[in-house]
């Protein structure tokens, strides 16, 4: 009996007991259909990630405060305030590798306008935050060189913001004078949408010269954290060290003495997040499998099951001339056509559940081709190795004693 043959045998036993035969594959189709799910679901929010750092700024470095360490008590990470306008200074002035910079002093404030309010989050910074956090106006313009100077009462606020404080109508806040704990801002501007990340609203905040919110809003001078931003992704290493020698320069360290500020690359973040999703999709992955082996031991019953059933065929088989090769091929296909066809439809069914979570549940998921494949050719071999036993078993059998079977 030739392949064609055999495979044609098979779909013929198949159609004979189809609820038996599509119970039988519902392991291999669930195991198929949640890999393919998992991993677009951990591809998807890879790359969601990756497209959320890369949208805080192209080729950052972010510079926060060290820890301290008072009477022998350390504080936690950033606990140190002793970064200021001059660092932010000589760093524009002395690193070359550096396209621009932008130092954030930030607090949550009440803001007010007419008999709206809203708690949000205030950042005093310069004209450079936009080119360095790759952030629009969408509405009106960005402060000036000259606000900053000047401490001059402006704010620039998100889209989420102005929506709090005056509804669908929000863009036409711009020009409106609002109170940011009750000091008065003239809004020029709204920013463009950026979304969310994670647990974090980056339409929900205002922005407003740092000069300005040192003096009226944090009552300090100090900078909590510094954005820069290298000329090129082939500088940043470089960056990173011109700004290690010049803050180190700037906050007086001896060479014996730690750094008092901490230098984070945006590719180390990126790295770090993508490590943290791809481990979490093979762990998912790795679990979804087990449906698979789960799938491939209901083969191997239903195939011993069909060996009993079939016992006086064999015999009469193995009587008219079949030979043990040939009972073995027969059974062997029958458990791979089985797994190849619950692995087309959990194929089918996981591409189409990554749509529909795509679609109705807000999930990002994109679904691999390599994952497709990896899990169509896994359940075609769980069938070659879950349906070797039965076929053997098959094919050992005594043609005298199973033609007496009854």
């Amino acid at each position: 009996m030739n392949i064609a043959e055999s495979i044609r045998v098979a779909l013929r036993g198949l159609k004979v007991n189809k609820l038996r035969s599509f119970l039988t594959m519902l392991g291999i189709i669930i195991g198929v259909g949640a890999v393919i799910v998992m991993v677009a679901i951990g591809q998807g929010a890879k790359d969601s990630v990756a497209n959320r750092i890369q949208g805080l700024g192209s080729n950052l470095l972010i510079i926060t405060p060290g820890q301290s360490n008072a009477g022998g008590v350390k504080g936690g990470a950033g606990s140190l305030t002793n970064m200021t306008m001059d660092d932010v200074t000589a760093i524009q002035q002395k690193a070359d590798a550096v396209a621009n910079v932008a130092p954030i002093a930030s607090r949550n404030a009440q803001v007010v306008l007419g008999n709206q309010n809203t708690s949000t989050q205030v950042i005093g910074t310069t004209p450079s935050y936009a080119a360095v956090r790759n952030q629009s106006v969408a509405f009106g313009r960005m402060f000036s060189q000259r606000d900053l100077d000047s401490k001059a009462k402006v704010a620039v606020i998100g889209q989420t913001t102005a929506q709090n404080l005056m509804g669908n109508s929000y863009f036409s806040i711009v020009g409106r004078v609002i109170n940011i704990n009750r000091v008065p801002f003239q809004v020029i501007g709204i920013l463009q949408s950026k979304g969310s990340s994670g647990m974090t609203n980056n339409d929900d905040q205002i922005l407003v010269p740092i000069t300005t919110a040192q003096s009226r809003l944090i009552g300090s001078q100090n900078v909590r954290t510094i954005f820069v931003e290298a000329k090129s992704a082939d500088q940043m290493n470089a960056a990173s060290m011109e700004i290690e020698t010049i803050m180190r320069h700037q906050h007086r360290l001896k060479l014996s003495d730690p750094d008092d500020f901490t230098i984070t690359n945006q590719s180390d973040i990126l790295s770090t997040a993508e490590g943290v999703t791809q481990s979490l999709t093979l762990l998912l992955s790795g679990i979804a499998a087990i449906s698979l082996l789960v799938g491939g031991i209901g083969i191997m019953n239903i195939m011993l099951v069909s060996v009993t059933e079939r016992t006086r065929e064999i015999g009469i088989r193995k009587a008219i001339g079949a030979k043990r090769r040939d009972i073995l091929f027969q059974f062997l296909i029958e458990a791979v056509v089985l797994s190849l066809l619950g692995g087309i439809i959990g194929v089918i069914v996981g591409g189409g559940g990554s749509s529909l979570l795509n679609r109705f549940a807000g999930m990002s998921t994109q679904v691999s081709s390599m994952s497709v494949i990896a899990a169509f050719l896994f359940s075609a071999a769980i069938g070659v190795i879950f349906g070797v036993f039965p076929a053997q078993k098959a094919s050992k059998l005594d043609p005298i004693d199973a033609l007496r079977y009854e």
